[in-house]
């Protein structure tokens, strides 16, 4: 959960006037990052239970969608920048944010596209594939002040996570083909994460003006305070407010 909290923390630092623009990549423990939706859904207990089973640590995440797996062959970025108005950009986000991705990938000699595979995982407009298989993932959470584009590239494990999915999926009651989850090393033999993630981070600087940096105190200070929010057991909104999500009736 402190890999989310931390982002969390990023975004409030940002639109309260306290950070510049961040951009974070890393390599994240595995994680089954589950959609607001999801954990009010009345199979949510299961899918926890059958992410938890398979080795991911069930969390909920600030972006939309479906539940999405990934762990140490995985690539995360995260571009937080200070915004004057919550629902403007949102396209130009997303473009921007799936051209890096689609770039480090060629850079990594597999061709990608962007656009929604027929049945494919936590779908959406903007997801990253390459010959039938969903690679990359992006979402956006806005609040005031400050943008978040998240998007995550699946290097290796191709196999555990359709695993996991296929489990995650069924308790959800959400039908998907199996066939569109894996990782771009069952397309480009060899590939690491180490790899992309220095591909990732070069395409970025391409295009950037980066400068090296360290969680601060203060950031990770904040990320303690805020793990909560994106535990299973209880769901805070972004802005503080809690609530539980309702007992599930006529479920699991």
């Amino acid at each position: 959960m402190l890999d989310a909290a931390v982002t969390h923390a990023l975004l409030r630092r940002v639109a309260a006037g306290e950070l510049g623009p961040v951009a974070r990549v890393f390599r994240p423990g595995p994680t089954m990052a589950f959609g607001r939706l999801d954990a009010l859904a009345a199979g949510f207990a299961g899918a926890r239970d059958a992410a938890a089973a398979h080795g991911y640590a069930p969390i909920v995440r600030l972006g939309g969608g479906h539940a999405a797996g990934y762990d140490e062959g995985s690539v995360l970025v995260e571009l937080i920048r200070p915004e004057p108005a919550i629902a403007e950009g949102i396209q130009e986000r997303f473009a921007g944010a799936t051209a890096l991705l689609v770039q480090a990938l060629a850079a990594l000699g597999v061709g990608a596209h962007v656009g929604e595979l027929p049945g494919e995982y936590c779908a959406g407009a903007w997801s990253v594939n390459a010959t039938g298989v969903k690679l990359a993932g992006t979402a956006q959470r806005s609040i005031r002040g400050a943008s978040l584009v998240t998007a995550m590239l699946i290097v290796e494990g191709g196999r555990r996570l359709r695993d996991a999915l296929v489990d995650v999926y069924a308790a959800l009651g959400i039908d998907w083909r199996p066939a569109t989850a894996g990782a771009a090393d069952e397309i480009r033999a060899g590939l690491r994460a180490p790899d992309a993630e220095r591909a990732v981070i070069a395409t970025l600087a391409a295009h950037e003006s980066l400068v090296a940096g360290e969680l601060d105190g203060a950031t990770l200070a904040l990320a303690r305070e805020l793990q909560g929010a994106h535990g299973v057991a209880g769901i805070t909104d972004i802005h503080g407010r809690s609530s539980r999500p309702p007992r599930p009736r006529g479920g699991p």
